[in-house]
């Protein structure tokens, strides 16, 4: 991949080059501020940017945002300090950013750059992409319950844009709810802690780490956290598990609908809601389509208000979507759904 560096410490845009030439990639540009990535990116797009987030100028949260806007590409975080600014993170994965990772350290006595974090992360990214490209161009690819003692349950999925498209749909839904909301969104399990208190703050909701033996409850929404799939096993129980290992998607929104899709049927006749939001790829698109072809009411994101239209795009191809909404319409439709059948 052709990767740009964007970086107003020239010492750490040296560390960054020599990590990206020592692997198979090569340098695209350098900026050293969002404004100069802005203009740089315009007129040659690259492939990837490695964003740092506090900088002269502008900061890589804005300039992450009017690169997606004006000429979109892959964007990853690079950080000092992620969960010091951690509104910031979210604030650039909620306008298109990928992911976010520390800045690679180098060791004062060997004088060498543990750089395995940030190449898992670009090779990561290097695997969404490929498959896309193959078929679009950089400009098309990113423009591109319950009855009984159960609540009823809202499964949402999300991957690039998704933490400013997660904050307006949980917003606007009540704060004391009857069902039970659960989160799968691509992120590294190092900040999913820092996005579900974020996504607290944010909306008012209170979002917490699902964690392994949890069931779901009514009021409260739980958010995948580690790096293996949140998976749903009998009886409710929320677990994690490694498998898919090569699942590319981390945690995988298919691996987690269809798992939910096989159990929940057999303990509720009642049937739950499904929304698919903004992201990069396919995932979660066959699990909607199970889930709809099991009962459930199904929500993909339309394209002009999704950053990236992957997800939803190959849900709605798989006629796995029974509505298609613009992003500030899909918590009213969620109300209004568990109003007709649960009465929230």
């Amino acid at each position: 991949m052709r990767i740009a560096i964007v970086n107003d410490m020239k010492m750490t845009v040296e560390m960054l080059r020599r990590v990206i030439t020592a692997s198979s990639h090569q340098v695209a540009w350098v900026a050293y501020d969002g404004a100069e990535a802005v203009e740089k990116c315009a007129r040659d797009r690259p492939d990837l940017i490695l964003m740092d987030l506090i900088m002269p100028v502008m900061d890589g949260a804005e300039a992450t945002r009017l690169i997606m806007e004006k000429s979109p590409c892959a964007i990853l975080i690079v950080t000092a300090t992620v969960m010091g600014n951690a509104s910031k993170v979210f604030e650039a994965m909620g306008f298109g950013a990928l992911d976010v990772t520390k800045t690679p350290v180098m060791s004062p006595k060997t004088q060498t750059v543990d750089s395995k974090e940030l190449m898992t992360k670009i090779d990561r990214i290097a695997t969404l992409i490929r498959p896309v490209k193959q078929h679009t161009t950089k400009a098309q690819e990113f423009k591109e319950e319950i009855s009984g003692l159960r609540p009823p349950l809202l499964l949402i999925g999300a991957s690039t844009g998704g933490p400013k498209a997660l904050v307006e749909v949980l917003s606007g839904l009540p704060a004391h709810s009857s069902f039970a909301t659960l989160i799968i969104q691509h992120v590294d399990q190092d900040f999913s802690a820092g996005l579900a208190d974020w996504l607290s703050k944010e909306t008012g909701q209170v979002v917490k780490i699902a964690e392994a033996g949890m069931r779901p409850q009514a009021g409260l929404t739980l958010l995948a956290g580690r790096n293996d799939h949140l998976i749903m096993e009998k009886e409710g129980i929320l677990n994690y598990t490694e498998d898919p290992i090569d699942n590319p998607y981390r945690p995988s929104v298919d691996v987690f609908f269809n798992s939910v899709a096989a159990c929940w049927q057999k303990m509720q006749k009642d049937k739950g809601l499904a929304v698919l939001l903004t992201g990069m790829g396919a995932d979660g698109a066959k699990g909607m389509k199970n889930l709809r072809d099991s009962g459930w009411h199904t929500i993909a994101q339309d394209q002009k208000s999704s950053v990236v239209f992957g997800m939803p795009k190959a849900a709605i191809a798989l006629n796995a979507a029974k509505v298609i909404l613009p992003l500030t319409e899909i918590s009213k439709e969620i109300v209004d759904y568990f109003n007709r059948n649960h009465k929230v």
